[in-house]
């Protein structure tokens, strides 16, 4: 792990990153199962703003791999330099989640985990795009949200047959009870397994090739118009594909990687429109913030609120967890219990803005 000043970045690929988490800190931290409406994920099928943030991160972070490679091999970096970065890189991300999963014991009771995945689909994505053309490289999504469609809905699940795709029969989740069974987020699957990481990394390379596009020597607003193109086509792929592959996050289904995509490229559409084309910036000044430490920022906030779930006062009623304390005697006292339950949240989010901020002003920039 590093702490360095920051080199100069492109300030719309930052700001869009902390976008991403600050959501998954607000989705994460609500403060009883009260949530409000827009910060639960879908029952199943379907989809609500909730379930479009991890993805969007997957796909930043696939933007990222293209530009940044790109530093390393103008200051001649060596492949196989490259290949020990992404692999050490990896290492670390997937055992800082694991040490979540675990914490605050020794053996995670939960072998997946939204760390896990990231880690497994940067290793890809950064493995495909040294060694792929750019043309292979869609191939390769393509095959990956082909196959995946096809393993769902022809491969039978023993005892069931193919083709189902409810929470307890579907192949994914077959895969998982029979893999890793007892280590899951349920009992019978688990939104990051096994098999759903293949289109996930199908999100990742998405990313991968919109990088690819921003290294090319075409106007910066021709760029942009280029990304909101491809989110609109992304969009309306995934939504027709929906019919008949429903848009399912817990599944990652094919549909839901490219309708999910869309959406992410529109929004990094109007975050590059604004600050690289129309030099408009105070705005972002958050997200730049969550966006410079995105790693510190997501496992900090993760640790210190299941260390807060766990830790005991004294409340009216006789212990109860910080978590709860705060959440009762400073949200749910006057607030309706979703409207404190997303106050409570929120109110989280902005006390990381404002430790980040501390970071970010001294320059101080930690990476892996």
């Amino acid at each position: 792990m590093a702490m360095s000043k920051e080199p100069q970045r492109l300030l719309s690929l930052d700001a869009f990153r902390g976008l991403t988490i600050a959501g998954m800190i607000l989705v994460n931290n609500s403060g009883s199962p009260d949530k409000y409406s827009p910060l639960k994920h879908a029952d199943w099928h379907g989809w609500t703003p909730t379930d479009l943030v991890f993805p969007s991160f997957l796909l930043i972070a696939g933007v990222a791999i293209p530009l940044a490679f790109s530093k390393r091999a103008e200051r001649g970096d060596s492949t196989s330099s490259l290949i020990w970065k992404i692999l050490r890189r990896s290492a670390l991300i997937f055992a800082i989640g694991m040490l979540l999963n675990a914490f605050p014991g020794y053996w995670p009771r939960r072998f997946p985990g939204v760390l896990q995945r990231i880690a497994l689909c940067y290793l890809a994505a950064s493995l495909l795009y040294l060694n792929l053309s750019r043309r292979a490289l869609t191939i390769t999504t393509v095959a990956l949200l082909l196959g995946y469609w096809a393993a769902m809905t022809l491969i039978p699940v023993p005892g069931i047959g193919a083709g189902d795709l409810s929470r307890p029969n579907n192949l994914a989740a077959w895969v998982d009870r029979a893999v890793l069974s007892g280590h899951l987020y349920k009992d019978d699957y688990d939104p990051e397994g096994i098999l759903s990481t293949f289109p996930a990394v199908a999100t990742t390379l998405i990313g991968v090739l919109t990088g690819i596009w921003m290294l090319t020597a075409r106007p910066v607003a021709e760029k942009v118009s280029g990304i909101f193109a491809a989110g609109t086509v992304l969009l309306a792929l995934g939504a027709f594909w929906g019919m008949a592959f429903p848009i399912n996050k817990a599944l990652w289904t094919s549909s839901f990687t490219l309708y999910s995509a869309g959406w992410s490229l529109l929004l990094l559409g109007c975050f590059g429109w604004l600050i690289e084309v129309e030099n408009v910036k105070r705005w972002a000044w958050p997200f730049l913030v969550f966006g410079a430490n995105p790693l510190v920022a997501y496992v900090l906030s993760g640790l210190t609120m299941s260390m807060a779930s766990r830790t005991e006062v004294q409340g009216a009623s006789g212990m109860v967890s910080i978590r709860k304390f705060v959440y009762e005697q400073g949200f749910a006292s006057w607030a309706e219990p979703s409207m404190a339950s997303f106050l409570f949240a929120l109110s989280y989010v902005l006390l990381w803005l404002l430790l980040m901020a501390v970071l970010y002003r001294f320059k101080v920039f930690i990476r892996l």
